[in-house]
């Protein structure tokens, strides 16, 4: 459990969203996840710990915000929300790539940059940080479980907001030493481009846990 709580809202109730609000929640958290159709999924996280809510009320009663909605996607979505995301930490774990029949990442949507920068010009008075990334969903909440300690990368413009996200990783049990600090938010097209590797992987591994790893 952490020492301090941070209250946060999680965007996307997939296997990315629902594996991060459970980890998050029980490191001790306060967690709702933001949903347009609250209802629909309440029964689903009765007992669990999670509050459920719209999407706006889950945001205002927020200090961070995860976004895990698809990345092809998030940057319009989360524009509209450029009111209620103003003031907050933005935490964002999405990939924006175009999709190929089976589902699967066929190519960078954005090839000149990265979706974080494009989320930080879209939303100037939201801190955004980008990380966790670079791994399989449950790898995210369960650094730990695999045989070689995997890295989770951070960008981001602000410091403070950076340290926030580190203390929430730790909570997840991430080591400071599996942590690397890559710099402003204009880094983060390079673990971005790590969703091109993910076809292929998964057809060498199968659906098995992975993350990139720095070797030092």
């Amino acid at each position: 459990m952490t020492t301090s709580t941070t209250t946060i809202a999680v965007l996307g109730s997939g296997r990315v969203g629902g594996t991060l609000a459970r980890g998050l929640a029980a490191a001790g958290h306060p967690v709702t996840i933001g949903i347009r159709d609250p209802e629909s999924v309440r029964p689903h996280w009765a007992d669990t710990g999670v509050e459920v809510a719209d999407i706006e009320t889950a945001i205002r009663s927020a200090a961070v915000v995860v976004n895990a909605t698809p990345g092809d996607t998030t940057l319009e979505r989360l524009t509209a929300l450029r009111a209620g995301l103003a003031g907050r930490i933005l935490l964002d774990v999405s990939n924006a790539t175009t999709r190929t029949a089976d589902g699967l990442p066929g190519g960078l949507a954005y090839v000149d940059g990265s979706l974080g920068e494009r989320l930080q010009a879209a939303l100037p008075e939201t801190r955004v940080v980008k990380s966790l990334n670079t791994m399989l969903f449950s790898v995210m909440t369960a650094p730990a479980a695999l045989a070689t300690p995997p890295t989770a990368f951070v960008s981001g413009d602000d410091a403070a907001a950076k340290a926030t996200v580190g203390d929430l990783l730790r909570s997840l049990g991430w080591q400071d030493g599996w942590v690397v600090d890559l710099g402003p938010i204009a880094t983060a097209s390079g673990p971005e481009s790590m969703a091109l590797m993910v076809p292929s992987l998964l057809g060498a591994i199968g659906f098995a846990p992975f993350a990139l790893s720095v070797a030092r």
